[in-house]
């Protein structure tokens, strides 16, 4: 679904800059220029996220054995630059046209061809955001997102050169464009922003304190504590790994099942592909205070209290109930 998706927005990307093209060439109206050069970054953003998503979705092998699916964050991020780039050039655009005004012509054309663009890009766009969401696919996402963005400029656009047909003030072109190209920016950084944090592995806050929460509400008497815990999403996979500490005598075939235990509830409740990594550790003497495991064969200490997971204890690498 992803992928027809992208190599559908990539064909829509052609037809409407070819569109755009024609009205700046029927009306030499520099803000329909501009909005036709940005609409060069929709072209090269999506063949570029065409093919990023056809290798993310490639499975993982001997060279990438983590899988191609950070290929996602580097269009992201080609994309929100591009998105940055045409944002500066609009506004030199914008005020070139002021400093040098120039004569516009068939302003009327111009608008029902720009407006037609723009309602074709919102409504991919709204769709591809959505099916991104559904998907965990950044790159439909953002390809989604660039085209609303693009839609919004060609309304602004459609205004302008209303505004400038019926009042015949053409300085008005150029300040709508240069607002828009204020938005064009900011959403060009944030796609730059969030790429870059899923290549440095930046931790999601949200996500991890979403993973422990549910692991709290869910956790088994044995699971004496759980540190060291790291969580990362790339695409639709999800990978865990973490340090669970279980009591020192079970068999590796019990540990085993306990982890299998915890993968199934990771997936059942995520709805990911799953890839869970635990390192199992030996309960010590002075966590039995913390280990509310009942009728425990080897227990050198009352029971307390349970030490309940957080964020601010899980994800240190040391055993919990160590004074």
């Amino acid at each position: 679904m992803p992928i027809r998706l992208q190599r559908n927005i990539a064909i829509l990307s052609v037809v409407l800059f070819i569109g755009k093209l024609w009205a700046w060439y029927l009306t030499h109206s520099v803000t329909v220029l501009t909005d036709a050069l940005e609409s060069t970054v929709n072209v090269i953003a999506g063949f570029i996220g065409l093919y990023s998503i056809i290798l993310a979705a490639k499975p993982r092998d001997f060279d990438h054995p983590y899988g191609h699916s950070k290929a996602e964050f580097v269009s992201s991020a080609v994309e929100g630059s591009l998105i940055f780039i045409a944002g500066l050039m609009i506004v030199y655009e914008a005020i070139d046209q002021l400093l040098q005004p120039k004569p516009l012509h068939q302003l009327d054309v111009g608008i029902y061809i720009t407006g037609a663009t723009g309602v074709l890009n919102f409504i991919v766009g709204t769709y591809a955001v959505k099916v991104g969401k559904k998907q965990k696919s950044l790159i439909v996402e953002s390809a989604g997102k660039h085209l609303r963005v693009d839609a919004y400029s060609t309304f602004a656009i459609v205004i302008g050169l209303a505004l400038i047909l019926i009042t015949k003030l053409q300085w008005l072109d150029s300040v709508v464009a240069l607002v828009f190209s204020v938005v064009i920016m900011v959403t060009g950084y944030k796609l730059v922003r969030r790429s870059m944090s899923g290549i440095m592995d930046e931790a999601d806050e949200k996500l991890l304190q979403d993973v422990i929460t549910f692991l709290q509400q869910n956790r088994k008497n044995d699971w004496v504590d759980l540190h060291n815990l790291r969580v990362m999403q790339y695409g639709d996979m999800l990978h865990l790994d973490a340090h669970m500490t279980l009591p020192w005598y079970y068999s590796v075939k019990e540990a085993d099942a306990e982890i299998h235990v915890l993968e199934s509830m990771i997936k059942q409740r995520f709805e990911n592909r799953v890839e869970v990594f635990v390192h199992i550790d030996a309960c010590q003497p002075y966590q039995c205070k913390l280990c509310a495991l009942e009728n425990c064969p080897e227990r050198k200490a009352p029971y307390t209290q349970q030490l309940e997971w957080k964020l601010a204890n899980v994800w240190h690498d040391s055993k919990h109930g160590k004074e």
